[in-house]
């Protein structure tokens, strides 16, 4: 089955585990889920997690970045796009496409933009990768 990591803020940390509860009862298997992780208070914890995060970007088959999300999700975003995977951008409003804050490289082939509810999102994943 197909491998899957989700990158959003640390505030966003009950849907990312709504999200991913509902890919891996669909059989679909999460690389790292960083959720269970406390903030980092040391450089060394801050480079523990970078490593595992940066691992599970390359072990996944794509990666879904919920907005908002902050600078780490945004690099991730980074690892993804220059390892050749596909991307799933959700945000539950418009915001994305607000020319004023947007970002190049939402609009590049390899990321699909999606707005509306997670359910939305967790069913277009789940048609699109096989």
């Amino acid at each position: 089955m197909r491998k899957f990591y989700i990158a959003s803020s640390f505030k966003n940390k009950h849907i990312v585990r709504n999200v991913s509860k509902h890919l891996k009862s669909r059989g679909f298997i999460q690389t790292y889920d960083w959720t269970n992780n406390e903030r980092a208070s040391t450089y060394e914890e801050l480079k523990e997690i970078g490593q595992y995060e940066k691992n599970a970007v390359i072990e996944a088959d794509f990666i879904i970045v919920l907005l908002p999300a902050g600078k780490g999700s945004h690099i991730e975003l980074g690892i993804a796009l220059g390892r050749g995977k596909k991307v799933y951008l959700h945000s539950s409003s418009a915001g994305m496409d607000n020319f004023e804050t947007t970002s190049t490289f939402y609009f590049l082939p390899e990321v699909r933009k999606l707005n509306g509810t997670t359910k939305e999102l967790v069913e277009v994943v789940t048609k699109e990768i096989v």
